[in-house]
């Protein structure tokens, strides 16, 4: 049986395509798409989880969501894209599989939130822009050091870090000032399975 990837356009469920590309795992994706007023996710994905958000993987009577869950999950069931080294899986592959989100996009959020406030939303960004320059120095520094986040092969890390520094890129100015970053992006944006990912899901602003 296939997994179920509900999919959501211009959003972090990219991530998972590449993830089941990089993986060679069979799978069918349903499509959802942002009201183009709002951007949010539409109430049908509401139907699949009750939190209404993507992705959500279904692994027949199974139900995930959370990206860094799947990954893990789908890690573990495959044996293939975790660490290679147990020292480096605690040092570096489980705490950028989890810095993604637990750090990174929230500090993003902020300043997309605060770009949107009227009148002082330009002060507001400014005063963010510090918060995510710290993280942004920190990645690079780190891929400055190694060529992927866990050590010296892709694994589901780099998979989870793409969508923050994608969008940093639009939202955040990651730019050339961090040359080892903006070349890890080259580098994953080249791989077959990310292009491949990439054809099959659809709109994508970040890539």
């Amino acid at each position: 049986m296939s997994l179920i990837v509900h999919h959501l356009n211009h959003s972090r469920s990219q991530r998972l395509l590449w993830l089941l590309e990089e993986l060679e795992l069979p799978y069918e994706i349903r499509f959802y798409q942002r009201n183009k007023a709002t951007m949010l996710a539409p109430p049908e994905l509401k139907a699949v989880h009750p939190l209404g958000k993507s992705p959500v993987l279904e692994d027949g009577p199974l139900k995930l969501v959370e990206t860094g869950a799947i990954c893990e999950y789908l890690v573990e069931k495959t044996g293939r894209l975790g660490p290679t080294d147990p020292d480096e899986g605690l040092r570096h592959y489980r705490q950028f599989l989890h810095y993604a989100e637990g750090s990174v996009m929230p500090t993003l959020l902020l300043m997309l939130a605060m770009s949107k406030v009227p009148l002082i939303g330009g002060i507001a960004v400014k005063k963010v822009q510090p918060m995510v320059d710290v993280h942004l120095d920190y990645v690079e520094q780190v891929l400055a050091s190694r060529p992927w986040f866990a050590g010296h092969a892709l694994t589901a890390a780099d998979i989870m870090m793409s969508f923050p520094l994608e969008a940093a890129v639009s939202r955040a100015g990651l730019g050339t000032s961090r040359p080892a970053t903006m070349a890890w992006l080259q580098k994953i944006h080249a791989r077959p399975a990310y292009q491949a990912a990439l054809q099959k899901g659809g709109d994508y602003a970040y890539a």
